[in-house]
């Protein structure tokens, strides 16, 4: 003979958040833009280096290709947003590592997208960085 051991109870309240204040999102919506893309590039293509600019060009110019599915979009539009973003897990301007997140993001999202990175928006890419570098 088996005893029935289960018990009923309600599970705890689930607490919730409030809801964000669109005040933080909007103020820096004028840098989430092609202006505040090539902005951020031109400002820091000294101090980030070819590094992190050269994935960053590339998949700024296979993004702009209408061939590039829109999650391969997405997926570059977020890294390219992270990289642009004032808002930093490492800020920018710390002593050699700096840019390390921006650069680890940015390889993830190379990787998950490389099949869209076609040899014209490398070429893109390598011609940007021998002018400002050369």
């Amino acid at each position: 003979m088996s005893k029935d051991t289960t018990t009923t109870s309600t599970p705890p309240e689930t607490p919730r958040l409030p809801a964000p204040d669109a005040q933080p999102l909007t103020a820096h919506a004028s840098e989430y833009s092609e202006e505040g893309f090539w902005h951020k590039v031109s400002s820091v293509a000294r101090k980030a280096g070819q590094t992190a600019l050269n994935p960053a060009l590339r998949m700024y110019f296979a993004a702009q290709d209408s061939d590039t599915p829109v999650w391969a979009r997405t997926t570059i539009y977020g890294a390219l947003g992270y990289f642009i973003s004032p808002i930093d897990a490492l800020p920018d301007f710390t002593p050699l590592l700096g840019y390390t997140d921006d650069i680890t993001l940015m390889a993830g999202a190379v990787a998950i997208v490389a099949a869209h990175i076609k040899p014209e928006h490398r070429a893109r890419a390598d011609k940007v960085l021998k002018r400002w570098f050369d």
